[in-house]
């Protein structure tokens, strides 16, 4: 699948974290919040890759 430019979608974090796509839904819902959480606006079923990165340790 070909990266979204600066967001990852479900298939992208199911690759890069190997888990199950339930999981990276969830994943992606948790990381949303804590963006939302910082006043900052989300897309649903995307979540930043910047962000993603820094939360995971990548």
């Amino acid at each position: 699948m070909k990266e979204s430019g600066h967001f990852l979608d479900v298939n992208e974090v199911m690759k890069i974290t190997g888990k199950k796509r339930s999981k990276s839904y969830e994943i992606i819902r948790t990381l949303n919040k804590e963006l939302e959480a910082k006043g900052k606006i989300t897309i649903q079923g995307l979540v930043p890759r910047k962000y993603f990165f820094e939360r995971i340790g990548g």
